[in-house]
């Protein structure tokens, strides 16, 4: 089977990472639904022309609703990055936001800084995209969409999961349906340059298990520096332009599925209980590969109270439940699912009357730590 680039629509693209058939990652049935869930295969594939890793040749058919909340972590971090840009080109006055499913948005702190939104077919000195492309299926078509929205002299800013840390991390999780490209930065500066696009400046930030911020502009008006040097370099040695070398991580998410299923089982030989702490898009691969079920994780629980009363899709039929349920049972172990703000969970399980517990982090591969 062979499909054209999402990025470049080039012919020459390569499956590396066959992850099997899964189910679509925000469908969360209602807790009585009885299994199997609709799956659809979930595989990673190299495109050898602009070095693009993009999910396959799959449609999943099921809607995504919207159930998730917004993360303290992520409301921070947008207002910090808005102020950051604004501090360091203080001249951009006209903004456009494409916006995501997974909220973050810049808007409200940039415009309360002073700036005006564009209007309807206006360019825009600064145009945003946090974390919202990757859930186009057209890639290369939209990120032309936002190089046109781009008034010259302008400035570009993109944010998204970084494949380095995905790959060098074994974020195996973070591949799923909906998100149809694992960018790296030689990719991304591929398929700028073919719309015009040049790469300025990147910077590495924290979120969602590490992320970049770039900075593009219209080739003319960019003035690489050195940054961009070092990124590409880190990932050049990575070898995640590499087929070969990118097949490396089925294995590796193999492996850390497997040890997650033995950890969870010893604890549970031990007679210690373990109980779940998020329902994020991530945790229906996690729980599917490790063959965790109710036996070993009797429910999890989420801030999202639309996703009360439903559950993880999957073969684990795992319930999603409320916070105050956690804290009454005072599981002797918390898996926390949502591990990339691990810190703000464990904060708010301890400043709200912890009870000691363990807390277990499944990735790399499954590790303990306390407060």
């Amino acid at each position: 089977m062979s499909f054209r680039c999402r990025g470049c629509a080039g012919e020459n693209v390569v499956p590396v990472v066959d992850l099997g058939a899964q189910p679509c990652a925000d469908y969360f049935p209602a807790a009585e639904t009885p299994g199997p869930d609709p799956r659809w295969p979930l595989a990673l594939w190299l495109c050898r022309g602009c070095t693009l890793v993009q999910l396959g040749p799959v449609e999943p058919q099921l809607p995504e609703e919207p159930l998730a909340v917004e993360s303290a972590t992520s409301r921070a971090h947008a207002e910090a990055s808005a102020k950051e840009i604004l501090g360091e080109y203080p001249d951009l006055n006209v903004v456009f936001e494409f916006g995501s499913p997974h909220g973050g948005s810049w808007l409200e702190h940039l415009t309360a800084a002073g700036t005006r939104l564009a209007e309807d077919g206006e360019k825009a000195d600064l145009v945003v995209d946090v974390h919202g492309i990757v859930h186009e299926p057209r890639y290369g078509e939209m990120l032309k969409l936002r190089a046109d929205r781009l008034a010259p002299g302008g400035l570009l800013v993109m944010e998204f999961h970084h494949l380095l840390p995905l790959f060098v991390g074994n974020q195996f999780d973070t591949v799923r349906h909906g998100h149809w490209v694992y960018m790296s930065l030689r990719a991304l500066r591929n398929l700028a340059a073919l719309h015009g696009l040049a790469v300025e400046s990147v910077r590495q930030v924290d979120m969602y298990g590490g992320s970049l911020l770039v900075m593009l502009r219209h080739g003319a008006d960019a003035h690489p520096d050195a940054s961009v040097d070092v990124v590409l370099e880190d990932e050049d040695a990575a070898g995640i332009a590499d087929e070969v070398q990118l097949g490396t991580l089925q294995e590796a998410a193999w492996h850390a599925a497997g040890a997650l299923h033995v950890e969870l089982a010893r604890h549970r030989a031990a007679g210690r209980t373990v109980l779940g702490y998020g329902a994020p898009s991530k945790a229906p691969l996690l729980l599917d590969l490790s063959k965790v079920t109710t036996d070993l994780l009797p429910f999890t629980v989420d801030l999202a109270p639309g996703k009360h009363g439903r559950r993880i899709p999957g073969s684990g039929l795992v319930p999603i439940r409320p916070i105050a349920e956690l804290t009454a049972a005072r599981p002797d172990v918390v898996l926390v699912l949502t591990w990339d703000i691990a810190d703000e969970i464990i904060t708010q399980l301890e400043d709200g009357g912890g009870w000691g517990a363990t807390y277990l982090i499944p990735l790399p591969e499954p590790y303990e730590r306390g407060r």
